[in-house]
């Protein structure tokens, strides 16, 4: 970085954290909000709410409940003056899920120093952003060199009259090697869990007590028929057994999940049939087969949000029987509560099929909650 942009830099991280709207204004008819520190790595949002942070030498801090910022009460002018930073940095590209030296997004930061409205304005904001992505991810780009507004760079997007630099994501096609890459990873199977070639967790045991509940609200009682998409070490299927399904379809695409299911005889349980392949594969078969099911439980892996919303919008209404039931787990956004949060409200209006209204149960741990209508 030179030392003019350093500058600048330093200038809006200033302004920022003195949540000076009016000097920020001055600073991005030239400039974004896109900005971070190179040694700390702290960008406008890091710094408008670290600001906010209690003031733990106030002996008067939390008297009643109410949290005072610098001595200050957080509906205050101080922090309507945070919230409408906040927005403006939002509006001139800054970056929702930016990671700082400490490796926290800016909701991480708002969530642990229990600073709400600002946490709510960041997942808005995420929120936005995705259906962003998944909006451009529909529209094939039109080369036109001659254009006046033709970005001289790929990965510039101009909105409202300013170019933002725009973040890949892995979706559409990307989302799809991403699944290959997956189904042709080896797997380190054991009793309690299921890692991939990277050992992120496909499935664990500890995810038991959730998919315990879900299966007896998604089935109350027998004779009832079930469609599991994702087998992983069984336990969702395991639960479901229990209500004595008269059909349960079972799709399952990895070969090693596959070959442990040969071993653990879920190719004779009556009942019980095995498809191999992807959903993508096998769910149009059985919709042209006039297969409907009083249950439907999906759980992928290296799936991105596009594709659960495909299922959802596309599927969903062909497989299930009218008075059914479905859910899914919900692990678009595991590893952090801001993701998951901002994954729980995009994945909300995917999940309005026909007149069925959609309800969420979360668990306290994220990646840990199912969807359930």
């Amino acid at each position: 970085m030179s030392g003019d942009e350093d500058l600048l830099t330093q200038q809006i991280l200033l302004a920022a954290a003195r949540h000076d709207v009016e000097s920020l204004r001055v600073l991005f008819r030239n400039c974004s909000a896109n900005v971070q520190d190179d040694e700390t790595g702290t960008t406008p949002l890091h710094a408008a709410i670290a600001a906010c942070e209690p003031d733990s030498g106030n002996p008067d801090n939390g008297v009643n409940g109410a949290a005072h910022y610098h001595g200050k009460e957080n509906n205050s002018d101080d922090m309507q003056r945070a919230e409408h930073t906040l927005k403006l940095l939002f509006e001139n590209g800054a970056v929702w899920n930016d990671l700082d030296g400490n490796m926290e997004t800016p909701g991480c930061l708002a969530r642990r120093l229990d600073l709400k409205s600002l946490y709510d304005i960041v997942v808005d904001a995420g929120v936005r952003t995705e259906l962003l992505f998944m909006r451009l991810d529909e529209y094939a780009p039109i080369p036109d060199s001659d254009s006046d507004h033709a970005d001289d760079e790929e990965g510039l997007v101009t909105v409202n009259d300013k170019t933002i630099d725009v973040v890949d994501t892995p979706t559409g096609p990307e989302a799809d090697l991403e699944n290959a890459n997956y189904l042709e990873s080896a797997l380190d199977i054991t009793q309690d869990r299921v890692l991939d070639a990277s050992a992120n967790g496909v499935m664990m045991l500890w995810e038991s007590p959730v998919m315990r509940r879900t299966a007896e609200l998604l089935l109350p009682h027998a004779a009832c028929s079930a469609l599991n998409i994702g087998h992983g070490l069984g336990l969702m299927d395991g639960f479901l057994q229990n209500a004595a399904p008269a059909k349960h379809h079972i799709i399952e695409a990895h070969p090693a999940v596959l070959q442990k299911m040969r071993e653990g005889g879920w190719y004779g349980k009556p009942g019980v049939t095995v498809h191999e392949g992807t959903w993508q594969s096998v769910v149009p078969r059985l919709v042209q087969q006039g297969e409907m099911f009083d249950a439907v439980y999906f759980d992928t892996f290296a799936e991105d949000y596009s594709a659960f919303k495909e299922f959802c919008s596309e599927h969903m209404i062909a497989l299930l029987k009218p008075a059914g039931r479905w859910s899914f787990f919900h692990g678009l956004g595991a590893d952090r509560q801001v993701c998951y949060d901002v994954y729980t409200k995009v994945s909300q209006p995917a999940t309005w099929i026909g007149s069925w209204q959609y309800k969420h149960a979360n668990t306290a741990k994220p990646g840990g909650g199912d969807g359930l209508v």
